[in-house]
């Protein structure tokens, strides 16, 4: 079988195979999503936090100049101090927006170089055009005739220029942050279709090279364990569920050869009964016959011949039919400890109260030459075979009353209770009582343990009640605790179904008067 799985995956295998696929996919995804997400979020953050704040500074910086302009100027025309007050913090709120630019526009390199024209343009302007302006006010009293203004134009379209990039700049931000948003959008949805095709190809894939396979063998399996023997497993899939199929299929092997024997062997028992049959038919004729003649023709030479024999031939011829008379004995009932489960084999409700008033009746003479008495309670219906439960009972209370007590009557008392649908019965007496030792021998066939001159019978009895309570399920046993007398317990099954309240109830019907 090793040779058959070599190079197959075993379910394991395919498992973590899949697994390990979906979390590459599932990695992979987060690494490309996190890129994209990482890219849209950088174009933004560039947008608000770097190029709209700058715009923002550059009006403030264009403002600042004007400032310093309007301060020269008024200045110029009244030479009051206070209204110069204007030009140097218009000054240092344009250093102040200068910073700020460089500090937002820091790695833009074309932006800052253009900010640093601004600031040169704007410092040539202060030392050549406002600052002389400023001083020759202050040393003749009286306003210049003409100022140069083109400076500082030149320094505001150059504010303005750096204005028209920063919005050039927005714009080209804006159109990246919307192919931005575009190519995240496309990662992501193109992630989810691939996904969900991962998940549909290891579904497919799972069902083909696992599920399918293991359908198959369970039918399979199902198909044997309905009892087609004869069908042949043939495992596919992966490697461990080849070798579950494999040894299921052994497993059938086995069970098919077993199968065989056991045929072979209910053919072998036929044929053993077939044999017990004709033994049977033996015995009860063939055998018999010759001792029934060997009886009659000593007991015809006693009766023509008696006054020609002498006391001790009386005896020989006494001793021969009496040794027929009990082989006779011996045969009948070898015969019916045979038959038990193979001639009275039935299974129907007995009702025992029945049994044991035919029971009594059978025994009615031995009962009022012993002045026995039977105390019996309500019995109840058991399944079985009415002529095996009839000889149970009469081997038991004839038993009881032929191993009475000499000093008293027998007194038989009988017993009934169920348990969980098991019934278990006693049967009493105050007779001579077994001895303990004895417990498991008076069960065994043919097995005495008085002399013959004392007590008749062949000591088959008992071996015929073990092997009646035994054929319908139960256990029998003596009682060791109980020594005035004998009291054997055995069990009996109930009637399948039948709760303990409806059993109650039969007992009350049972005992009711008709």
């Amino acid at each position: 079988m090793s040779l058959i799985l070599t190079g197959r995956w075993t379910t394991q295998r395919w498992f973590a195979s899949v697994l390990v696929g979906m979390a590459v996919l599932i990695v992979g995804g987060a690494v490309l999503g996190a890129q994209a997400l990482a890219h849209t979020t950088a174009v933004s953050n560039r947008l608000s936090d770097r190029i709209s704040p700058a715009r923002t500074t550059v009006v403030e910086l264009d403002v600042a100049l004007l400032d310093q302009a309007s301060g020269v100027r008024a200045y110029l025309l009244s030479g009051q101090d206070e209204l110069l007050e204007a030009y140097p913090q218009g000054a240092a709120a344009e250093r102040a927006a200068v910073d700020r630019l460089r500090r937002l526009l820091a790695g833009e390199a074309a932006l800052l170089a253009e900010i640093t024209e601004v600031e040169r343009l704007a410092a040539q302007w202060r030392t050549g055009s406002a600052d002389p302006l400023i001083d020759a006010r202050r040393r003749t009293g009286t306003a210049p005739a003409t100022s140069d203004d083109q400076a500082f134009e030149t320094v505001r379209r150059q504010v303005a220029a750096l204005d028209d990039r920063l919005v050039t700049e927005r714009e080209a931000g804006r159109a990246a942050l919307d192919r931005s948003r575009q190519i995240r959008n496309a990662v992501f949805l193109g992630l989810a279709v691939l996904l969900l095709a991962a998940v549909a190809s290891i579904a497919v894939l799972l069902r083909v090279v696992v599920l399918r396979p293991l359908a198959q063998l369970g039918a399979a399996v199902r198909k044997v364990a309905a009892g087609d023997f004869e069908h042949q497993l043939s495992p596919r899939g992966p490697a461990d569920v080849a070798a579950l199929g494999h040894d299921v299929e052994a497993m059938r092997g086995r069970l098919v050869d077993a199968l065989v024997e056991s045929r072979q062997a209910h053919e072998e028992l036929r044929r053993s009964n077939a044999d017990l049959e004709q033994f049977a038919y033996v015995a009860s004729h063939d055998l018999q016959e010759p001792l029934r003649k060997v009886a009659s023709f000593c007991q015809m030479l006693q009766r023509r011949y008696a006054d020609a024999l002498d006391d001790r031939a009386q005896q020989y011829i006494g001793f021969a039919v009496d040794g027929a008379t009990r082989m006779q004995r011996l045969i009948n009932d070898l015969l019916a400890f045979s038959r038990i489960g193979r001639v009275y084999d039935g299974n129907h409700p007995v009702d025992l109260n029945d049994v044991l008033d035919q029971v009594e009746q059978t025994l009615a003479n031995r009962i009022g030459e012993t002045g026995a008495q039977i105390v019996r309670p309500p019995l109840p219906t058991v399944p079985g075979d009415v002529t095996l439960l009839t000889m149970l009972w009469q081997n038991l209370l004839g038993n009881a009353i032929k191993f009475r007590h000499p000093d008293r009557p027998p007194h038989v008392e009988i017993t009934a209770a169920d348990s969980d649908g098991m019934w278990t019965f006693t049967v009493q007496d105050n007779g001579i009582g077994i001895d303990p030792q004895f417990a498991d021998k008076i069960f065994v066939i043919f097995q005495r343990l008085h002399p013959r001159d004392q007590y008749t019978g062949t000591g088959i009895g008992l071996a015929i009640c073990k092997r009646v309570v035994e054929h319908h399920g139960g256990t029998i046993s003596l009682d060791a605790s109980h020594t005035d007398g004998a009291r054997l317990t055995f069990t009996l099954p109930g009637l399948p179904g039948l709760p303990a309240t409806e059993a109650e109830a039969h007992l009350t019907r049972s005992a009711a008067p008709a």
